[in-house]
């Protein structure tokens, strides 16, 4: 399988990125290990997670999806095998939230302890704090770096002016910058990333891993109608953002192109994402072996540039 480098970080990572949302939420910690089983015995290497993963669950509190995630690492042996991401900055608990120098420092160390490394890979800010200076968010994320506690950095949802400014602090200060933007980017789901983003880290040679890489489900092809929206977890996201006459359109342009290449939906939907220079590896959730192993075949799925032009035309 052929690697792409996060940015100029000169980590390297398979094209499919997996999602560790579901862990501790959607699958219980004996699911998860199957899965990243699985995922490992792929060729795939980059996990994505973050530390507020699954709070949403009653009875939760954050830090699901790391512990399920550490405790298959020191089961497996398998750390040098995977690229382990995950965030900080969300609400974790009341008022608990941010970026500022302390509360970096302290969910690190909390990230770090759940997942039983004494690195990660790549440390993300999950969302903006627009009350905190950059040079101290920035200055942060350097002393972990310095410390070895982190490797690179990244940024999840900021803008493209905020993201700028980011990587000119970066440079003004002789600190590291991000090398990863995470976005929110699918075929439904473009102007925001294609408009201003894109350009930008194409420019600057800022890796891109986008969720909700197929629609919250959507992309599978599994919701056609309101009928099918209690297939799962997400039914209330996709009637709200995905089931009206522009999705069904994408659909009816995924239905063909992968009856043309005798595939699932999901694995077109993936392999145009892929197909785009911008992107590093999009992120993609599985809940079992089986799903994994068929999301995992869109890395070796090359579509036509005639297929991309009818999946560009439907979406625009």
């Amino acid at each position: 399988m052929k690697m792409r480098t996060l940015g100029r970080s000169g980590i390297e990572v398979a094209p499919l990125a997996l999602g560790g949302n579901v862990f501790g939420w959607t699958i219980d910690e004996a699911a998860s290990f199957r899965v990243l089983d699985s995922f490992v015995a792929q060729g795939l290497n980059l996990i994505d997670t973050a530390d507020v993963y699954s709070i949403w669950v009653p009875g939760n509190k954050g830090g699901e999806s790391e512990t399920i995630i550490g405790k298959w690492l020191k089961q497996s042996g398998n750390r040098s095998r995977v690229v382990i991401a995950t965030k900080c900055g969300l609400e974790i608990a009341p008022g608990v939230k941010g970026l500022s120098r302390a509360h970096i420092f302290k969910s690190a160390e909390q990230s770090l302890n759940r997942l039983q490394v004494d690195t990660i890979d790549l440390y993300q800010a999950h969302q903006d704090d627009p009350d905190t200076p950059l040079e101290e968010t920035l200055g942060a994320f350097a002393e972990l770096v310095s410390q070895k506690k982190v490797k690179a950095i990244g940024a999840s949802n900021y803008s493209a002016a905020r993201l700028a400014d980011a990587l000119r602090v970066s440079k003004e200060l002789g600190l590291p910058r991000y090398e990863m933007l995470q976005p929110n980017y699918n075929l439904c789901d473009r102007a925001d990333f294609e408009k201003e983003l894109e350009p930008l880290c194409l420019r600057e040679g800022v890796g891109v891993i986008p969720y909700y890489s197929l629609a919250a489900g959507f992309l599978t092809g599994k919701y056609r109608s309101e009928a099918d929206l209690a297939k799962s977890a997400r039914g209330a996201k996709v009637k709200k953002n995905y089931l009206n006459e522009r999705g069904l359109r994408v659909l009816a342009a995924l239905d063909k192109v992968a009856g043309e290449y005798r595939v699932p939906q999901a694995q077109v939907a993936l392999a145009w994402l892929m197909a785009r220079p911008s992107i590093t590896a999009p992120i993609a959730s599985a809940t079992t072996p089986t799903q994994l192993e068929e999301l995992a075949a869109a890395t070796r799925l090359q579509l036509n540039p005639e297929a991309i032009a009818s999946l560009d035309a439907a979406s625009a």
